[in-house]
């Protein structure tokens, strides 16, 4: 696997090694000790999520504010344009973003640490998105950050046809300015 540095400091791209020929392909699609290797870190994942949504779908910005998830995050079917947000207020980078496509094709990955903020857009017909998460989810944490906050101004790449479809928790989500974040 190869670990590429994003402009936030901590986000990190991976790119795995991947094997194909005419059969088809194979790659290692997570490795405990490669991953804390290659990454400088100690993380144990807890919990595996997987999710399913159509084209036009925004699911985020999500985060819990006490226990926060390290997030690693792909997709395995469709494409998607994920973001992260630093919302550690003490961070230089607080309220930054950093988005990248993610594909079926491109088998990147990318690992979120706690005290970020994350989600997704989906770009293709349907997208099925698989996470790990550092710690469990709990409902009376979460917290969502409003996905399109001029504060932030994240440059979601969203299709001509109408805004995106979010659910209703996600429509209620606040802006930077008001919400709950890590100090």
């Amino acid at each position: 696997m190869r670990a590429v540095p994003s402009p936030l400091p901590g986000v990190v791209v991976i790119e795995p090694k991947v094997f194909g020929d005419s059969r088809g392909f194979f790659f290692e699609s997570f490795n405990q000790r490669d991953f804390c290797h290659h990454l400088g870190l100690d993380v144990v994942f807890v919990q595996d999520n997987h999710s399913r949504s159509g084209r036009g779908v925004l699911r985020g910005l999500h985060y819990q504010i006490r226990q926060p998830q390290g997030k690693l995050v792909r997709v395995v079917r469709g494409a998607v344009f994920d973001v992260a947000v630093d919302i550690r207020r003490s961070s230089p980078n607080y309220g930054r973003w950093f988005g990248v496509q993610l594909t079926e094709d491109n088998h990147r990955q990318v690992w979120i640490p706690p005290g970020f903020a994350h989600g997704f857009y989906v770009l293709s017909d349907t997208a099925d998105f698989l996470y790990k998460t550092t710690d469990y989810y709990n409902p009376g944490f979460e917290r969502s950050l409003l996905w399109n906050d001029p504060a932030i101004g994240i440059s979601w790449p969203i299709e001509i046809g109408g805004p995106p479809v979010v659910s209703e928790k996600d429509s209620r989500a606040v802006g930077l300015n008001a919400a709950e974040v890590f100090e």
